[in-house]
């Protein structure tokens, strides 16, 4: 064994500087079939790269398995895997890079500090089961899920390394001396009969990773890889030392017939009756804390210091987790997607004592509240109901039932001085007084395309582009005209903005016009052309701020500023192309949330982005932000905070999802912030507010 060591070693010199334009810093780890490098992109953004054997490259059949593997990694985004940013499977060394996750691996873990106690095993399975979920919705089936390749990150696990043989890892090959996967974490089919292998067998391995989180040792245990394959598939699995609470559960994953064990949804369903929440804590045993890290000898004092602001984040996380608060979002969402021009945005204000709440505004209602805030109070509907709560205490104020009605999705919004709300499919709007929620005037709407609110005002555009104007307090009609140089247009607006805008693309995306118009009057304040397909985001003293959207893959690719007064429009590329992401604007700032969790500041004044950072949320809402956070939801019902500066996760809630099945949203709302407190919702029921000053103690 040691000349192979030495022969890989001398390989191994000869790597290049650079993979791609990413520049290899250190090396992270080595398998059998590559080295993963921690490396650098132009941008500064870290990633790891795997960059494959220099004996492996001259294969050809080798280097087609290498592509499918970074097809299949491609496929596959959420919050418990690692996203593939770039690679080049036909470069002299083949190489992928995937986002940098800071952690150790569950097997380094164990060795280091032996086995997990029971609230981090839950989170754990929790977290794998949901990685296998959205690696199986796209066709994938790992089929080497095992410690090694399970990442321990500060926000939960991440299952890494996508169908590549590892043959140092087992002296078991297939009759084409491929290896098949590691013997103690291989389902017995994989044994049996490895071309018909499925998802399953993907559960039965997680099975085995828990036993060995939980024991520091597999199910099946021996030196001999064939004596362990022979234990996979004839004798039981030796559950000694699992958790009782857990044990059944682990050994329905372990059961020998494919069919018999539980999908990735009924495993989360199961941990949701083995515990009402799961432990939130990061994935740092407890006999790891208590004074300053030392760095181990070879390790890199930056590393050090990341393991030393993890273990200070569980002990305050430990501190207090009776005071923690879960839930997803209350929201300012409007009719039509943009912002409410008449919601109160007090986060400037200098924050008096506040005591964190929750509470169940419709016990037994199902579906999540959807909340705005307006006349000092939450308005929040939630199946046929309307509730007004204080924002101090959550107590409810009043309750109106529209259950004849049926309340939308979408959340109430505040404006000429009712609250007002979409019923019955969203073809009947309702102007509710905000003190009693007595309706004032009604008005059918389900012949208009577009509704949006901008000051005072509700715009209504019909399916010919004929645009009326409603005064919102009294139901009145205004105007009504065509907007010019508009075909069938769709309006924005922004809190603090008198001017709405009328926006309208050119079908081969090359183009947009965008249109300001004064809400009051439907007068045009101005009007342009601009570059690109733009979707409008926000505004700042005047300029109007855009994503630029790929007309193909629906990519965010840029912001752009455009300023009327001097027609002047700056663009700022992104160095990576944003998946489906979703944006607010704050000052200079914007901010940015992708499917699959990467929150990323762009400074428009320096033309150029700030920071990244992968929060790993598979499904998150429009963040929100203050001067010194940026908050939003992800769709298991927590609220995170990170830090404004420089992307740090400084803080989040305990999930809440609700009991019964998980159900698929339309969208998530945004969270609210009023007077440094944030008010949010969850799938349970739940409707919270905590402290935004400090989110380390939420």
């Amino acid at each position: 064994m040691a000349p192979q060591r030495n022969d890989e070693a001398a390989l191994e010199a000869e790597l290049p500087e650079y993979a791609g334009h990413y520049r290899l810093e250190s090396c992270l780890g080595s398998g059998g079939m590559g080295v993963v490098h921690l490396a650098r992109g132009t941008s500064g953004m870290r990633v790891a790269v795997k960059v494959v054997h220099a004996r492996y490259a001259k294969d050809p059949e080798f280097r087609g398995r290498f592509r499918q593997e970074v097809a299949a990694a491609r496929r596959v985004s959420g919050a418990f895997t690692a996203s593939v940013v770039d690679a080049d499977p036909e470069a002299e060394r083949p190489w992928m890079a995937t986002l940098f996750i800071p952690g150790p691996t569950l097997d380094d873990e164990v060795k280091r500090n032996g086995a997990m106690p029971v609230g981090q095993l839950r989170r754990l399975m929790a977290g794998l089961a949901e990685a296998l979920r959205d690696i199986h919705r796209v066709g994938v089936v790992h089929r080497d899920l095992k410690p090694s390749n399970v990442l321990l990150a500060e926000d939960g696990p991440k299952v890494i390394d996508f169908g590549i043989s590892r043959p140092k890892d087992s002296e078991l090959r297939t009759e084409t001396g491929k290896l098949i996967g590691t013997p103690p974490f291989m389902a017995p089919e994989q044994f049996r009969r490895p071309r018909e292998v499925g998802p399953a067998a993907d559960i039965f391995a997680l099975g085995s990773v828990m036993v060995h989180a939980a024991t520091g040792r597999g199910p099946f245990d021996s030196d001999s890889p064939y004596v362990v394959a022979y234990q996979v598939v004839h004798d039981e699995p030796d559950l000694t030392g699992v958790p009782e609470n857990l044990a059944p559960l682990v050994l329905r994953c372990l059961a020998k017939q494919p069919e018999d064990r539980p999908t990735p949804d009924e495993l989360m369903r199961e941990l949701r009756s083995v515990a009402a929440s799961y432990d939130t804590q990061a994935f740092i045993p407890a006999q790891r804390l208590g004074g300053s890290p030392k760095p181990e000898p070879g390790a890199d004092a930056s590393e050090a210091r990341l393991r030393g602001y993890l273990r200070k984040r569980v002990v305050l996380g430990t501190l207090v987790a009776a005071l923690v608060a879960g839930g997803v979002f209350a929201s300012v969402q409007l009719f039509g997607g943009g912002s409410g021009a008449a919601l109160k945005d007090a986060s400037h204000s200098a924050p008096a004592p506040f005591g964190a709440w929750a509470t169940k505004p419709a016990p037994g209602a199902k579906g999540m509240p959807q909340c705005s805030y307006g006349a000092q109070q939450l308005i929040c509907a939630q199946s046929g109901m309307v509730v007004a709560l204080d924002p101090a205490d959550g107590a409810v104020q009043w309750r109106r039932p529209l259950a004849e009605l049926g309340v939308s999705d979408n959340p109430p919004v505040l404006s000429g001085g009712l609250v007002h709300i979409l019923t019955d499919g969203d073809r009947r709007l309702e102007a509710l007084d905000p003190d009693s929620g007595r309706t004032h005037w009604g008005l059918d709407v389900s012949s208009y395309n577009d509704r949006q609110y901008a000051g005072g005002m509700l715009l209504l555009t019909s399916p010919t582009g004929k645009v009326t104007g409603v005064d919102s307090a009294t139901g009145e009609t205004k105007w009504s005209s065509r907007i010019p140089n508009q075909g069938v247009p769709y309006f924005a607006s922004f809190t603090g903005d008198p001017l709405a805008y009328a926006m309208s693309s050119a079908d081969d995306g090359s183009s947009t016009r965008v249109t300001a118009v004064d809400p009051d009057s439907g007068d045009v304040r101005w009007d342009a052309e601009l570059d690109g397909s733009l979707k409008p985001v926000g505004s700042r003293n005047g300029a109007v701020v855009f994503v630029s959207v790929d007309s193909v893959y629906g990519d965010v690719d840029a912001v752009v500023r455009y300023t009327p007064e001097t027609r002047a429009s700056r663009r700022v590329s992104l160095p990576v192309p944003l998946e489906q992401a979703v944006a607010t604007v704050r000052g200079n700032l914007v901010h940015l949330l992708t499917v699959g969790g990467s929150l990323v500041a762009v400074d428009l004044d320096a033309q150029k982005q700030k920071w990244r950072s992968e929060t790993s949320v598979t499904w998150g809402s429009a963040p929100v932000s203050d001067a010194r956070h940026v908050y939003f939801t992800a769709a298991d019902g927590r609220l995170l905070a990170i830090d404004a500066r420089n992307g740090k996760l400084l803080g989040q809630t305990e999930p809440r999802l609700g009991g019964g099945p998980a159900e698929v949203q339309g969208a998530l709302p945004k969270p609210v912030i009023v007077d440094g407190h944030v008010y949010a919702t969850a799938p349970d029921g739940t409707v919270f507010a905590v402290d935004g000053r400090d989110p380390s103690r939420w």
